[in-house]
């Protein structure tokens, strides 16, 4: 959420959230599905193949900006963000 307009690829959510792959990927494609995201292809570069991006859209904005607002509600999210402060 805090780009929600960029490009965003798989393997950098994972990596930048600490979630692991396996579980990263399941959840984009629900909110694929949910309409919370877009997503495309990136024009091939010259010696990797073409990632697949994803983008928030206005739905997704309004339901992950809820699901934020929700969490920092709940005591257990609480005391991890105290840490990161």
């Amino acid at each position: 959420m805090s780009a929600p307009r960029d490009k965003h690829w798989g393997y950098g959510l994972s990596k930048k959230s600490g979630v692991r792959s396996g579980a990263m990927y399941p959840r984009l494609r629900q909110m694929l599905e949910a309409g919370w995201l877009s997503d495309g292809w990136e024009t091939s570069v010259e010696g990797r193949p073409a990632r697949r991006y994803y983008r928030v859209t206005e739905d997704g904005l309004r339901e992950l900006g809820a699901l934020l607002a929700r969490a920092e509600l709940d005591a257990r999210f609480r005391e991890l963000n105290l840490g990161m402060a």
